[in-house]
């Protein structure tokens, strides 16, 4: 059974809004813990009340319990979350990847082949999954593609019946139309 701890929170329930209004989502959910602790500053409440009342794990919330408790609201604000590390491949050979990426005319099938490439022309070792996350993240890539042209095809053959059909479809809509209404 989890026992209420009772502590005492310096700040006011407007000011914990007000800083809960202009922080980052993690944050604002830590903030909004210790809202609930303020509301039962007096009386105390359990680990697992509060989760319960907000819907967070209650590891989480012993865990910003005791952060708020060694060192305030400063502690309960920090955040160590560091986001990706740092990335081994560097702006040009990024640049380079999106032209490629962009080229309607590269033979490339997948990303293994793309990655073969790469390892190849720079000299790397990435691994699949590495590098295919990293194609991913930063070029909105995907793996279920549209077939890619033919690199041999005539654009102008293209235009021309696009041209052509288009008109043909529209003949045959207005003609199917005037059918229907007959």
């Amino acid at each position: 059974m989890s026992y209420s701890k009772i502590f005492p929170i310096k700040e006011s329930v407007s000011d914990i809004k007000k800083l809960q209004g202009k922080s980052t989502t993690i944050i604002s959910k830590r903030l909004k813990a210790l809202l609930v602790f303020k509301h039962y500053e007096t009386t105390g409440i359990s680990k697992r009340a509060v989760a319960d009342e907000t819907g967070i794990n209650q590891n989480s919330i012993q865990t910003w319990r005791s952060l708020y408790i060694q060192g305030g609201i400063e502690g309960l604000m920090k955040h160590n979350n560091k986001g990706y590390k740092p990335s081994i491949i560097n702006k040009e050979q990024e640049s380079e990847l999106k032209k490629i990426l962009h080229n309607p005319e590269n033979g490339f099938v997948g990303y293994i082949e793309l990655q073969a490439w790469f390892n190849e022309t720079y000299k790397m070792e990435i691994e699949y999954n590495t590098f295919r996350s990293f194609i991913v993240r930063k070029f909105k890539s995907k793996i279920k593609v549209a077939r890619k042209y033919h690199v041999k095809k005539d654009q102008e053959a293209v235009d021309t019946f696009k041209k052509t059909s288009n008109r043909f479809v529209k003949k045959l809509s207005k003609k199917n139309v005037k059918n229907i209404k007959k």
